[in-house]
């Protein structure tokens, strides 16, 4: 049997990968447009006397971008990262990190040589506590200031070319906050008012799937190595035919209060979140950048929102139709794109005609109007940690079609596309560097897997192994040794035996 679970926090501070790495936030390297920090373990720059990787010249694609931005020269974001870094590491074998520090995604082990494979889950199948231990971390995340990484606060311009830095401490949890604001942010382009909306780096064109996936990586890894649990995967929400916001309970991601409808409950640890970048257009009518400076409490009202806008949530039919949609983007691949799987499941395409620019949002975007709070802006969502539960479905989504359709890699536009989206680019603001067309593959390339899109057998088994590794009895094993598991008789609780009944949505709370 395994011993009660005691939530325990090991602050594991190591090196890793985002922007700004505090290494590569100072005058010196942004004067010489250099981020190639030192790996600890041979105190070379990238790790590079060890083999791990070296610090190379940058190279941006030259394929054109699509019409919607007609700029050049005045956003920070373009032909990233050359703006602020010109050389960066560029890891070899299965390392990666800023400084090479760290495995590919999959990848574990002082070599990055033991392959293993993850398991997301349904949150509605955790144990109590798995469920404590999740929202323990979430707020652990929420209350440490960030050791390795600082966020922006001012252009590159205003920062007189590097020789007079700003950046701003903020948690591990708003770390991840503000990478949502930033790439989605409108350009500035000088002056108070002066903006131009129609551009985001993430969302409204191709890369919105690969883009959510890396995103969604880099912040189940950080939460591994801030609580040293390496066994810790983001649970999903299944939302098909919901009636409505299932995980809106103080056990789960918070009630609403009954004071304030807006507010959630005293009774959630994340009623005392505050949030930040969430006031897109104050920071449009100044002309700014979000400051990182807390701007109030978590807000969430779900189901009380424009009816005009999102007439009720996603259903299983609504994701069937998405699915069945064989090409991934089309078009000028914005959100007027037709029969675009892409355009579809983000929701700007109608899930039951495929036409662009439907005057009623769906999918993923359905979901984040109904929660009528800090979700239904675009640079602030990620505040609500709801977010993180819904991206995981949504990738899972786009699992299912790259599964069922299996398309080849020019599917991925190499060009034409809106800026920031053609397959070669650099995606915003990551570093080390990442193209889009590195994460148009499964999720089992990328060392993890859904349960509910591995076959009866296998879900219980895996769900077994991990049981098993929590209580120490049991190594990672491979996903090609999981059938040698098959003979074992428990099962774990909370686990449909059906895939088939896994696959049908129902509405229901777990007792705690």
């Amino acid at each position: 049997m395994c011993a009660p679970l005691m939530v325990s926090f090991m602050f594991c501070f190591v090196p890793s990968y985002q922007q700004f790495p505090r290494l590569c936030a100072t005058r010196e390297a942004l004067r010489i447009k250099e981020c190639c920090p030192s790996w600890e373990g041979d105190g070379s720059p990238c790790g590079a006397s060890s083999g791990r990787g070296f610090c190379q010249d940058v190279e941006v694609p030259d394929q054109p971008d699509g019409p919607q931005y007609p700029f050049s020269g005045l956003d920070d974001r373009e032909k990233w990262p050359l703006v602020f870094y010109n050389r960066t590491c560029q890891c070899a074998g299965n390392f990666m990190g800023f400084n090479c520090a760290d495995c590919k995604f999959g990848y574990f082990g002082v070599n990055c040589n033991d392959r293993r494979e993850s398991l997301r889950r349904n949150i509605f199948h955790l144990s109590r506590a798995e469920r404590i231990r999740l929202m323990s971390y979430l707020n652990l995340a929420k209350q440490t200031i960030s050791r390795d990484y600082v966020v922006a606060t001012g252009t590159y311009q205003e920062m007189e070319n590097g020789s007079n830095p700003m950046f701003a401490d903020v948690s591990l949890y708003d770390v991840f906050v503000w990478m949502h604001y930033y790439v989605s942010r409108n350009a500035l382009l000088g002056g108070p008012g002066n903006v131009w909306t129609d551009v985001d780096f993430a969302h409204w064109a191709p890369a919105f799937l690969p883009w959510h996936r890396l995103y969604l990586l880099h912040w189940e890894h950080e939460i591994r190595k801030l609580t040293g649990d390496m066994d810790f995967t983001i649970p999903y929400w299944d939302w098909r035919d919901a009636q409505g916001c299932d995980v809106c309970t103080d056990e789960l991601m918070g009630a609403r209060s009954s004071q304030d409808p807006s507010l959630l409950s005293p009774g959630s640890v994340f009623s005392s979140w505050k949030v930040l970048c969430s006031q897109a257009q104050n920071y449009n009518d100044r002309g700014v950048l979000c400051d990182a400076v807390e701007e109030g409490p978590l807000r969430r009202n779900p189901g009380n929102h424009n009816r005009n806008v999102v007439e009720r949530l996603p259903t299983s039919a609504d994701v069937e139709f998405t699915l069945s949609l064989t090409n991934y983007d089309t078009g000028a691949m914005d959100r007027g794109a037709n029969m675009s799987f892409r355009n579809t499941l983000e929701g700007f395409g109608d899930p039951q005609t495929g036409l662009g620019n439907s005057s009623r949002m769906g999918m993923h975007a359905a979901l984040h109007v109904f929660m009528n709070g800090s979700m239904s802006s675009v640079q602030g969502s990620a505040n609500d940690p709801i977010f993180l539960l819904h991206h995981a479905f949504v990738d899972s989504i786009y699992e299912q079609w790259l599964r069922r359709h299996e398309p080849s890699p020019s599917q991925y536009p190499e060009s034409d596309a809106p800026i920031g989206h053609n397959s070669e680019y650099h995606m915003v603001p990551f570093l080390p560097l990442y193209r889009n067309r590195e994460f148009f593959i499964s999720s089992k390339d990328l060392g993890y897997e859904y349960s509910y899109l591995l076959n009866a057998t296998v879900t219980i088994a895996a769900a077994i192994l991990t049981a098993k590794r929590r209580c120490g009895r049991s190594p990672w094993l491979h996903m090609s040794k999981w059938k040698n598991a098959f003979a074992l008789s428990e099962k774990q609780p909370l686990i449909r035996s059906s895939d088939t009944e896994e696959t049908k949505h129902r509405n229901y709370q777990t007792t705690i």
